[in-house]
């Protein structure tokens, strides 16, 4: 039996701290799990629910977009997984009732844990200007104060469509295709939070914004580099990848401020002998300081220059550009700036070097840990020299792996969810649809925040996602949302963006991936594109969770029928119908998707074109993979100060709040907590349990402050911190951000440690 959703807000003003665990997975994982699922879903419907993710007549999990091998287990989700499909499939249920019991005022009171804890969204819901309360409408009322508030803007520019990684390719489509013929390209999407500094640094060097390896390739990997990324947690079902991987003979490397269990043993649920004993997954722990690793894939570069024979001369010659100038910046690092860079000893960088040496086939993973930095894509771009430079991009078993979040962002940037998209993309619209798209670059998530703080946008339209509380410097993002005319959120389940509004405020209630999808020509189905390019349909099973939900192709094709009226010559109409009709557009507008209708009835689905990585072909400007030189860049800290990464617990996915524990870690019923060195806590006069405010420090002299966390003495690395979001994004300045990317500077925000009230 379900149970009931919490009445009041648990207290967190006393976390349960041990130490963290050496292992994931196991026992643990698949009591939690279960204990998780039938909490939401009763032990029938977790049953039924469970055993159909990732499979190939089954849905995508609404996770992470880790790849599913070929052949599949019977339980093919991970921890976290389960806990997303959970969410999404429970049987509580947000009614009209409970809007009418808690005005907006009391809603914005609310933690995420509590608001998402709720249930399922069921009716359209309205807040009307200067009304205390969200109330049902029609959903034909809600398209009209859409249209009415579009329409009556000076620009289609004043006007932004923000979109989550969640969004089925079908749905992603549609919405840049109304967005377009609206008239904007303000596109911002949850990309530009995280992997834009990938697609920024691997656009220029290798010519397309994507991994360049396939799941096969883990498997014939000498050498695995994890570098910024925490995939027990984030990104679990890849510990498997990552085991076979080992069993097959390859080491890896492990880069990160903090241990991570899941790097170091892995116990897979799927065989007893994994259950119970595990295996080792990490030869080396370089525990860097946060934001050294550019400094040192650089000396790794200028050591295998100084090694004879080290270099793949071949490819180096007829593959790339702009070695002699990346070569000569390379000889130049200096040993001494790389040990203050990275805190790291010679020996562990010699051990390292052998190692890199050993192998004939490397790969990079990384996520967060290198994407959100001001000199993110100048690491990126050294992480791909690195590769360049032993002909490690092309061939089996070797090249560059940017592990992305969501389960479908990947796929959404391919159908065109770009705030700069490329001249040849809209030539292919303008042909196929017969309107002139804008071709003036739109806002990104940034640009965005700062357009409505500054009155220059006024209607925010958001496709999933939890914007506000995924924003940096919350305290400006949350007053530039209050500045707008109109917010409308289609989502699933209550967030914190539901209780900071515009001056009036709509909530549309969509299907999950977990539900059955009917219209006009029957049952449909969805694609989603996971972290390796490869694309696979997937079928809801349940029952929707209320009759009044729409999907969300079928929202965006009723809103752009309302709003761009008779004039508009796309079949919108058509395309809610059968979505089959969108793929057969898609696959005349996007290369890599021809036959689509037919290729996605394959049940392995397809691999788009990477040419990089199928002909060794660099599609960038010089033709060939291009060798960069950039000055090496490592945060510099004031005395008295600590470096702060913002993180995600383990029962945690983005800004998804499934409990207020993070088992692997140690931390127990508290989110408020941050991890510092015991040598920097002791230098600091920070005993363990006390409590303390972050005071963030940044050039514009703004005093941002995240008051009362408890002090947890861990192992980080020195002059390091670390602390969950949402609840420090306020200390992430809205102007830090990455050079190139405009990511914002999540995990290297620099911050003062104040005795708390809380004391």
């Amino acid at each position: 039996m379900a149970g009931k959703p919490p009445q009041s807000d648990p207290v967190q003003d006393a976390p349960q701290v041990a130490g963290p665990k050496h292992a994931a997975a196991g026992l643990p994982a698949v009591g939690h799990s279960l204990r998780m699922a039938q909490q939401q879903m009763g032990v029938k419907r977790t049953a039924l629910t469970l055993l159909r993710v990732n499979q190939k007549d089954g849905f995508d999990c609404p996770g992470c977009a880790w790849p599913e091998p070929e052949h599949r287990h019977t339980a093919e989700f991970c921890e976290n997984g389960a806990k997303a499909v959970a969410e999404e499939a429970t049987l509580r249920r947000v009614t009209p009732d409970f809007f009418a019991a808690h005005p907006v005022a009391d809603l914005a009171t609310r933690s995420g844990y509590w608001l998402g804890q709720q249930g399922r969204l069921t009716q359209p819901m309205y807040l009307a200007e200067g009304a205390e309360r969200y109330e049902a409408v029609p959903w034909e009322r809600a398209f009209d104060i859409i249209a009415e508030e579009l329409t009556g803007l000076a620009s289609p520019d004043e006007a932004l469509f923000y979109t989550s990684g969640r969004t089925s390719n079908e749905a992603a489509f549609l919405y840049q295709l109304f967005a377009r013929e609206f008239g904007t390209n303000n596109l911002p999407d949850c990309s530009n939070m995280c992997h834009e500094s990938s697609g920024s640094a691997l656009n220029e060097t290798i010519g397309i914004g994507k991994g360049s390896v396939l799941l096969e390739d883990l498997y014939k990997a000498d050498l695995i580099i994890v570098a910024g990324q925490n995939p027990g947690t984030n990104h679990p079902r890849m510990l498997s990848a990552l085991e076979k991987a080992k069993a097959g003979g390859a080491k890896i490397i492990t880069v990160n401020p903090l241990p991570e269990a899941g790097m170091e043993r892995f116990k897979n649920p799927q065989t007893p002998q994994g259950m119970f004993k595990g295996a080792a997954l990490t030869d080396l722990f370089l525990q860097i300081r946060i934001g050294g690793d550019q400094a040192l894939f650089r000396l790794l570069n200028k050591l295998i220059l100084d090694t004879e024979g080290a270099v793949d001369a071949t490819f180096v010659d007829e593959h790339t550009h702009g070695y002699e100038e990346f070569a000569e910046a390379a000889r130049a690092a200096d040993w001494d700036e790389t040990l203050t860079a990275t805190g790291l000893t010679r020996a562990e960088i010699d051990e390292a070097l052998r190692m890199v040496l050993a192998s004939e086939r490397t790969i990079v993973c990384w996520a967060m840990g290198l994407t959100q930095h001001k000199h993110s894509v100048p690491t990126i771009r050294e992480v791909v020299n690195f590769l360049l430079l032993r002909g490690n991009i092309g061939r089996p078993g070797a090249g560059v792996c940017p592990v992305r979040g969501h389960s479908n962002v990947q796929g959404d940037r391919t159908m065109g969810i770009f705030e700069r998209p490329a001249p040849a993309f809209l030539d292919a619209l303008e042909k196929e649809f017969g309107f002139a798209p804008p071709r003036g670059h739109g806002y990104d998530v940034v640009r965005a925040i700062r357009a409505m703080r500054d009155d220059k946008a006024k209607v925010f339209f958001a496709m999933g996602g939890n914007f506000v509380s995924a924003s940096p410097d919350t305290e400006v993002t949350e007053a530039a949302m209050r500045r707008a005319r109109l917010t409308v959120h289609v989502s699933t389940k209550l967030n914190r963006s539901h209780a900071v509004t515009g001056a009036r405020a709509l909530i549309l209630p969509t299907l999950g991936r977990t539900e059955r999808d009917l219209q006009g020509s029957g049952e449909q189905f969805v694609t989603v594109e996971d972290s390796m390019g490869m694309v696979h349909a997937s079928r809801g099973r349940l029952e929707p969770a209320s009759e009044h939900l729409l999907s969300e192709p079928a929202i965006v094709a009723r809103l752009a029928r309302r709003v761009l009226g008779d004039e508009s010559r796309t079949p919108w109409e058509e395309f809610e119908k059968d979505y089959a009709t969108v793929r057969d557009r898609i696959a005349r507008v996007i290369p890599g998707f021809e036959d689509f209708n037919a290729r996605v009835a394959d049940p392995n689905g397809f691999a788009l074109p990477h040419a990089p990585r199928d002909e060794r072909r660099f599609p960038t400007a010089t033709g060939k993979a291009n060798f960069t030189a950039a000055p090496v860049e490592f945060p510099k800290l004031p005395k008295g100060r600590l470096l702060l990464q913002t993180l995600r617990s383990h029962d945690q996915y983005n800004t998804t709040i499934y409990g207020l524990d993070d088992r692997y870690r140690g931390i127990k019923n508290g989110r408020r907590v941050v991890l510092v060195n015991p040598e920097d806590a002791r230098e600091l006069g920070l005993a363990d349990g006390s409590y303390t405010d972050l005071v963030g420090e940044w050039k514009d002299g703004v005093e941002r402050r995240a008051p009362g966390f408890r002090v947890v003495h861990y192992p980080t690395a020195r002059g390091c911190a670390a602390a969950y979001y949402p609840e420090t994004n306020v200390l992430v300045p809205l102007d830090a951000t990455a050079d190139t990317s405009n990511t914002p500077a999540s995990k290297s925000v620099v911050v003062r440690l104040e005795q708390s009230a809380a004391n």
